[in-house]
């Protein structure tokens, strides 16, 4: 369907907040206590600050940002609108089941309550200059959620449920929306290091300006830091698991343009600014 949905032109595109593509929110559940996530991709930093009540967002909360990203981009709006819960699992193809809404609930506690600092660390002439941007992800939240969603005129506002983005947060998806296919999101809802690793290519290979490039996998600029895939800490199980991921990634997009170095060292990454997972958007 994907493969088919794409030659016909008729993909269905969602957006991804950059921050978040170039450097990735932990896969799992961090440590009770563990409310600072720091990522570092060659000059951008990533910093999130969790509520020490909520914790910090991971794993499935990735797809909330997409949803508000996808809104907001949709909607010309920093004020998001949606009327009934079960939008946003239909979006991802998750079941509406009680298990799904309370992680959602919970998902958007951790992520209201946070707030992130994005920015760059860069060597000019002279000293270091220093351009951070520090902000939280909504300004307000009114969420109607229930285990059925059972939603009745007596009980929920004509307007349904509304997020307003922070006007920082909302100007980072304006000026640098990151298009990914809907329905490959939706196939890789389950697995989030694979969901990053696909919204990378699809950033890093429209963006590159060389024919090709080569990103190391380890090291403090390789893609297993970019990831967030620390956890894979024997370099031979990451190699093994990137090999299984671009595998994966192959049966939604035959054409991907990024193959593993013969030395097991480097991804080799092909500019793809024709390719149809994006002819329809652009990464910026």
């Amino acid at each position: 369907m994907v493969r088919e949905q794409r030659e016909n032109g008729k993909q269905e595109i969602a957006y991804h907040a950059r921050p978040f593509v170039l450097c990735g929110l932990p896969l799992r559940r961090p440590p009770a206590g563990e409310l600072i996530h720091r990522r570092q991709n060659g000059k951008f930093f990533l910093e999130v600050v969790a509520h020490p009540r909520y914790g910090l967002p991971f794993g499935q909360d990735r797809l909330i940002l997409i949803w508000v990203a996808t809104l907001a981009v949709k909607q010309k709006s920093r004020t998001d609108h949606f009327q009934r819960a079960a939008q946003l699992l239909e979006f991802l193809q998750l079941p509406k089941d009680g298990i799904h809404y309370r992680r959602l609930i919970q998902g958007f506690e951790r992520i209201f309550a946070a707030s992130i600092f994005f920015g760059t660390d860069e060597q000019r002439v002279g000293g270091q200059c220093f351009d951070w941007a520090r902000f939280h992800f909504f300004d307000q939240m009114v969420l109607w959620f229930n285990r059925a969603d059972q939603q009745d005129s007596g009980s929920v506002p004509r307007q349904g449920n509304i997020i307003t983005l922070t006007e920082g947060f909302y100007e980072e998806i304006n000026q640098h929306p990151i298009p990914v296919e809907r329905q490959v999101v939706a196939g890789l809802a389950n697995a989030p290091g694979l969901l990053d690793f696909y919204v990378w290519i699809v950033w890093k290979s429209w963006t590159i300006k060389a024919t090709a490039v080569r990103i190391p996998l380890f090291g403090p600029k390789g893609i297993q830091a970019q990831l967030g895939a620390m956890s894979y800490s024997r370099d031979k199980r990451f190699r093994q698991t990137l090999r299984l991921w671009l595998k994966r990634i192959n049966l939604f997009w035959p054409e991907c343009p990024v193959e593993l170095s013969h030395d097991g060292q480097f991804l080799n990454i092909y500019c793809s600014k024709q390719s149809p997972a994006i002819r329809h958007g652009s990464a910026r």
